[in-house]
């Protein structure tokens, strides 16, 4: 039946149809590029699931290493991980926060706050080897840290810092400018303001930063290499002037650095640390969400 018999008021044009053949094509190009970024982390997913899981035990967790890292299990790697992405983050998250807040509400369009853009976009930018080598000079060297918890953590926190100011500020500049200009007409100052109405309305996506820091801090090896971070050590941290062992030094050391380390252990330590990173992102995204349906506009 046709369009017009069907007293359908309008019949479709060729340029109509021809538009929609188009955006058919463009929604199933879409659909494979989405595919293709999806596929891959199934795939290393699922690697990891089918190699590692029959390692995976209540002792494998909670066990120290034995017989030369080729058995046992990983407990002093999570809690070296732990200390170190929990030290990084009371480090890295007010100071990225407050810096973001500074150059988004407080400082103007100069050329120094161009110049701190362009350093930040370029801290991002620089290889964690390279951080690794600073975090040795400035922190293990020069301030006499040692190599130990807080060294480690530090250099974390310089390596992370551009994520958490960057997503700060977007969050920040994302506030409608009416919502600043309402608290001002009544009397309130600008950190008042800040405070009250602009950060509890961009707290969600202060919070992307934070969980992004929180991600690559867990799986960076290369700056805790050399600033704190041990092959292997008999006992757990009690304070950050300690080293520990994490979880991506402990992967690297049992993949290259150990003859004859049964094959599951490596994929079952890869599998914990993925999975420790998802649990930390999968609640702090479920805060997220909770804190974005609480938004007033």
């Amino acid at each position: 039946m046709s369009e017009q018999s069907a007293g359908l008021p309008f019949k479709t044009s060729a340029v109509t149809a021809a538009n929609r053949s188009r955006e058919h094509v463009l929604v199933a190009v879409l659909g494979m590029a989405t595919a293709l970024l999806i596929l891959p982390l199934l795939a290393i997913i699922g690697l990891l699931v089918v190699k590692g899981f029959p390692a995976l035990s209540l002792e494998f967790l909670f066990s120290a290493p034995a017989a030369g890292m080729t058995a046992g299990g990983i407990f002093p790697a999570i809690v070296g991980t732990l200390w170190l992405v929990g030290v990084s983050l009371l480090v890295a998250a007010p100071i990225g926060v407050l810096a973001g807040i500074y150059l988004n509400e407080y400082a103007g369009d100069t050329w120094v706050t161009r110049i701190i853009h362009l350093a930040i976009v370029n801290l991002a930018g620089v290889p964690s080897i390279v951080h690794a080598l600073f975090g040795v000079g400035a922190f293990v060297l020069f301030l006499g840290l040692g190599t130990s918890i807080l060294a480690a953590s530090l250099t974390l926190a310089v390596m992370t810092l551009p994520v958490i100011i960057a997503s700060t500020k977007e969050a920040l500049a994302s506030v409608p400018m009416p919502f600043r200009r309402a608290c001002w007409v009544l009397g309130a100052t600008r950190w008042q303001t800040i405070r009250h109405v602009v950060l509890p309305n961009s707290i969600s996506g202060i919070l992307t930063g934070v969980i992004l820091q929180v991600s690559r801090a867990a799986g960076e090896t290369a700056p805790i290499m050399f600033t704190g971070a041990a092959f292997y050590l008999p006992f757990l941290p009690q304070s950050v002037w300690d080293q520990c062992m994490a979880l991506s030094m402990h992967l690297f050391t049992v993949s290259t650095q150990v003859p004859n380390v049964p094959e599951p252990i490596p994929y079952a330590t890869a599998l914990v640390l993925l999975g420790l990173v998802l649990g930390v992102n999968l609640a702090s995204i479920i805060f997220r969400s909770y804190l974005r349906s609480h938004r007033k506009w």
